[in-house]
């Protein structure tokens, strides 16, 4: 492997763990989007006021996206969640051309492949939303809360590796800030590092 080559997989590898730097905070009120979702529906947050919302920036093609679903662990966390009145919604950013576009159809054949089963899949080709968020990586969660404040943003566990043998003892922090949250108590760790593939935004 030459210098430049290197150079390259080095920086790579640092942008998978830097700090999440999202344009929201814990804290701060969520700001409201709308967006199609695969079946053609509109979704938006302000419709889930009153409800918690976890917010998964996805992308099929990465590895540490396969890592969570392949393993069943995105699925199973899903299930668990929106069976206790939690929206989750799926968020895919990847512009056209860019790996993780995909057509309504394509997802939803996947989503069924997968046995998924968020509330909805959003389709954010523009990027719009993911910008608005500041969503860097796939995956990159977001927890918002009934009264519209997010409390959570950042890595879904604490184990930034794309082996789904690392899950194993993983810390789910996204599981931890929406038990904590819903029982009423503080959010203990309100941010973390996100890490992942980086979404694939047009220019």
């Amino acid at each position: 492997m030459n210098l430049r080559n290197v150079a390259i997989s080095s920086a790579a590898a640092i942008l998978l763990i830097l700090p999440a730097c999202a344009a929201v905070k814990p804290g701060e009120a969520a700001p409201d989007f709308k967006g199609q979702d695969s079946n053609g529906k509109t979704q938006s947050l302000d419709q889930y006021r009153g409800k918690f919302v976890v917010l998964e920036w996805a992308n099929q093609g990465c590895p540490y996206e396969k890592k969570h679903y392949e393993s069943g662990n995105m699925e199973r966390l899903q299930k668990e969640w929106t069976s206790k009145g939690v929206i989750w919604l799926s968020v895919i950013s990847s512009a056209p051309g860019q790996q993780g576009y995909v057509s309504p159809t394509e997802e939803n054949a996947y989503l069924s492949k997968m046995h998924a089963s968020p509330s909805a899949a959003i389709l954010d080709p523009s990027g719009s939303i993911g910008r608005l968020y500041g969503a860097k990586t796939t995956p990159h969660m977001f927890v918002i809360a009934p009264d519209g404040k997010l409390v959570y943003e950042g890595a879904l566990d604490d184990q930034p590796s794309p082996d789904p043998a690392s899950l194993k003892g993983a810390k789910n922090y996204v599981s931890e800030a929406l038990a904590e949250a819903m029982a009423g108590r503080p959010v203990s760790t309100p941010v973390t590092k996100s890490y992942g593939c980086s979404v694939k935004y047009g220019d």
